[in-house]
C-alpha cells in the first residue's frame, strides 16, 4: 500500500474533524453544562433554606396574629395624654401609702419616643428605705408603662441633718419617672 499526497491529506482532514469539533462544539457545550449544574446547585441550596424557614414558621398568619395581640396589649398599657395626670395621682397615692414624703415633682416637656410620647417627671421624696422599696415594687406593678432612670438614693445622716431626730433607715430619693402615653393625632386641615 502506498501513501500518496491524497491519502495523507485525507488522513489529516480525518484527524482535524474530531479535534475541531472538540474545541468548537464539545468544549463550549461542556462548559455551559457545568455552569448550569452550578446554578442548579445554588438554587437547590436556596430552596432547602426556604423549606427550612417555612418549616420553622408553621403558620405565618398565626404568628402575625400573635404579634398584633402583643401590640394591642402594650397599647392598652399606654394612657392617653389626658390620663397622665391620673397616673401621677396613682404615684402620689403609692408614695403616701408607703409613708413617703413627696418633696417635689417637676414636669419636663414631653419627648417623642418611637410612635409614642414620654413624659419625664423629676421627683424628689424622702422616708424609710423599706417604704421606698415597697413603693418601687408597687410602681412596677401598675398597669401602665413607666420607667425610672437617673435614680439617686442618699442615706440621711442625723448628725449632718438640721433635724437631729431622724431615725435610722431614713433616706432621700431623687429620680426621673417617665410615663409613656399616646399622643392624640392632630386633625389635618
Amino acid at each position: 500500500m502506498r501513501f500518496g499526497l491524497r491519502e495523507l491529506l485525507f488522513f489529516v482532514v480525518l484527524l482535524t474533524v474530531p479535534v475541531a469539533s472538540y474545541f468548537y462544539l464539545f468544549k463550549p457545550r461542556n462548559e455551559s453544562i457545568k455552569q448550569a449544574r452550578e446554578e442548579i446547585a445554588v438554587k437547590q441550596a436556596n430552596l432547602e433554606k426556604l423549606a427550612e424557614v417555612s418549616a420553622s414558621i408553621d403558620d405565618i398568619g398565626l404568628a402575625i396574629e400573635e404579634g398584633r395581640e402583643k401590640v394591642e396589649l402594650i397599647e392598652a398599657k399606654l394612657p392617653s395624654e389626658q390620663d397622665v395626670e391620673g397616673i401621677l395621682e396613682q404615684v402620689w397615692q403609692l408614695a403616701k401609702r408607703n409613708n413617703l414624703n413627696v418633696q417635689s415633682v417637676k414636669s419636663d416637656k414631653p419627648v417623642p419616643a418611637a410612635l409614642y410620647m414620654e413624659q419625664p417627671l423629676k421627683m424628689s421624696m424622702n422616708g424609710f428605705f423599706d417604704g421606698f422599696y415597697q413603693f418601687m415594687l408597687e410602681l412596677e406593678n401598675l398597669p401602665r408603662i413607666t420607667r425610672i432612670h437617673q435614680l439617686k438614693l442618699e442615706r440621711t445622716d442625723a448628725r449632718a441633718s438640721v433635724d437631729k431626730d431622724l431615725p435610722p433607715g431614713w433616706m432621700k430619693a431623687e429620680f426621673v419617672l417617665s410615663i409613656y402615653f399616646e399622643q392624640r393625632q392632630k386633625a389635618k386641615l
